[in-house]
């Protein structure tokens, strides 16, 4: 389709559907998003050109439940959320990518041909590098384009604005060359091996599957090479309560280490019994071979299996509290993963140095007294978000509670930018829009 029939298409009544899907039905967001849209088209336009062009949409994504549990084969709960990367693509018969990313300001190329290994490529140029050597690996088809993107969805934070922007990639090159025939669970491990490999981050699979298939999931990697999904047909705006996401100012990106220690530590526990992951271990099995395995392993690495087993087994719990419409059973297995998280896990703050800068167990302690003083104890929860050690943190709580915690934590953090981001869950993962 012509730039000049996209720019019309985003006045159509199919359009204003899928938007309304997308961010919500107010009509100023729609409007703010049609614009956002239509400002990359002519971005797209300045810089390469008029040509057909197809817009492609990738959300970000909130865990609910199953804290660090994808990597060692376990189950998560997660959801796709109204923040995204966008993308205005068209076909490029040069063999090579042309990337401008308007949202970090960056202008490069890469060549498909190109088979050098990884070196000290950072950012997307690794990202893309990696997702065209992991579709090479699958042996699928891979060429050039030319892409204009930008992206809202909040970096270094947990809500994976890489596996977003991961999970917008290798559909692009699905939709251009291989007829959108490659499955999301395929695409999420391209995806994944990019970040891996290229750039370093032993993340596991939750973050692309959670962009990649939309709306609230339930998946389980017994085998990561094609994970039980199961969509969870339930909205927390009919229980009156909201899902909120709060900045709490750390910034993730220099934290891989602290990242890897985790299933590292965990492979660690799994390894003493001849395991590749924990998924196969039990309680019974590490408490009797307690003794030996904190000589063998640390007491973290054995407090950390402990977190993925209970973790694991708490998901289950959840995704039955949910379809029995017990919410506030739900709300307590949040609670209780994140007093797991912060306990067993150990990924509130970085055991080092810096262990006194503490912004997630500041703002956590300051939700939990907010919760506390509203007289909500048992019915609002509170956890750690993601990967941990910086970022932000999930909160559940009904409407109306909402403009006061706002109040409450600009006022108590004393920061002029509000840290309170109110998530809606959109129906649909990676997507071509137009």
């Amino acid at each position: 389709m012509t730039i000049d029939n996209v720019l019309k298409a985003l006045s159509s009544d199919e359009t204003h559907e899928i938007f309304s899907c997308l961010y919500g039905t107010e009509q100023k967001i729609i409007n703010e998003q049609k614009k956002r849209y239509s400002d990359l088209i002519e971005i797209f336009r300045n810089r390469f050109g008029d040509m057909d062009v197809q817009v492609f949409s990738s959300p970000g994504r909130t865990e609910i439940g199953g804290n660090h549990t994808d990597h060692n084969h376990g189950k998560v709960l997660a959801a796709s959320v109204q923040l995204d990367c966008i993308a205005v693509v068209a076909y490029a018969a040069d063999g090579l990518v042309h990337i401008c990313d308007s949202k970090y300001n960056e202008d490069f190329i890469i060549d498909t041909g190109d088979i050098s290994p990884p070196n000290s490529e950072k950012g997307a140029y690794a990202l893309i590098r990696g997702i065209i050597e992991g579709f090479k690996k699958e042996k699928l088809k891979i060429g050039g384009f030319y892409a204009c993107i930008t992206s809202d969805v909040i970096p270094a934070s947990g809500v994976s604005s890489s596996a977003s922007f991961e999970m917008l990639i290798c559909q692009t090159i699905n939709e251009l060359y291989n007829e959108a025939a490659i499955s999301i669970s395929k695409l999420s491990c391209i995806g994944q091996y990019a970040e891996n490999v290229w750039w370093g981050k032993a993340s596991g699979l939750l973050d692309q599957m959670a962009c990649g298939v939309g709306g609230f999931v339930s998946i389980d990697f017994i085998n990561p090479d094609d994970p039980l999904v199961e969509k969870i047909p339930f909205d927390f705006s009919n229980q009156g309560y909201s899902l909120i996401l709060v900045n709490t100012g750390g910034n993730h990106a220099e934290l891989s280490s602290e990242y890897s220690s985790i299933p590292s530590e965990m492979k660690q526990v799994a390894g003493f019994f001849s395991k590749n992951t924990l998924r196969d271990v039990s309680i019974e099995d590490i408490i009797k071979n307690l003794s030996e395995l904190r000589t063998r392993c640390s007491d973290r690495a054995v407090m950390r299996a402990f977190h993925f087993l209970e973790e694991n087994l708490r998901v289950s719990k959840e995704i039955k509290a949910l379809k029995e419409n017990d919410f506030y059973k739900f709300l307590s297995h949040i609670n209780d993963s994140g007093n797991s998280s912060w306990k067993w896990l150990q990924n509130v703050y970085v055991p080092s140095d810096s262990i006194q800068k503490q912004s997630v167990s500041i703002s956590l302690a300051l939700t939990e007294i907010f919760i506390s003083q509203r007289g909500l104890i048992g019915k609002a929860a509170c956890r750690i978000h993601g990967g941990g050690f910086a970022g932000v943190i999930q909160v559940f709580l009904p409407h109306e509670q909402v403009d006061a915690y706002k109040k409450w934590m600009i006022e108590a953090l004393h920061v002029k930018d509000n840290p309170v981001f109110v998530m809606s869950i959109r129906p649909y993962g990676v997507i071509k829009v137009i």
